[in-house]
């Protein structure tokens, strides 16, 4: 089970969307047969807020949907976190832009519960080391995405 730290800077974020991203991270993480303790932060904010973010870690200054840090993934530099048998595996960060869920949401013409669903699960599959930098890879990880909001019940 997902230990799951959620942050609404926004206060746009009810409890019956934390509920159902609580939920469909739990069952994602079955889905991927994770099957220890593991621990995920997912905070919402602004287009503002992202924009930084984006910027100052992207080299991108426009706002994006949403933006994952996996703490498992190492860069050239940074040393390898020992983590204590008993602790859970922190598998990182997921940041979701509240604004671009609204403007996307009408644009696909879907509910805003839905665009968050589906940004909150993205956002954990890059957690889990999916990508979508190639063809190849955009498919596997998009058929995935896929198959676990159906399964979920979050469908279009």
């Amino acid at each position: 089970m997902l230990q799951l730290d959620i942050n609404d800077e926004t206060n746009k974020i009810s409890d019956t969307i934390e509920e159902l991203v609580t939920n469909l991270l739990n069952h994602a993480a079955s889905a991927e047969g994770i099957l220890e303790e593991a621990e995920v932060s997912v905070t919402f904010m602004t287009d503002e807020e992202i924009q930084e973010v984006n910027a100052n870690y992207r080299g991108i200054d426009a706002p994006t949907d949403v933006i994952s840090f996996a703490l498992e993934e190492m860069t050239e530099g940074e040393v390898e976190i020992k983590v204590e048998a008993d602790m859970p595996t922190v598998l990182g960060d997921i940041l979701i832009s509240t604004d671009t869920a609204e403007r996307q949401a009408e644009e696909y013409g879907h509910s805003f519960k839905r665009e968050i669903g589906f940004l909150a699960l993205h956002g954990f599959l890059h957690l889990l080391g999916y990508d979508h930098m190639t063809e190849k890879d955009e498919k596997k990880m998009f058929g995935r995405q896929k198959e676990i909001l159906d399964t979920f019940g979050l469908e279009r």
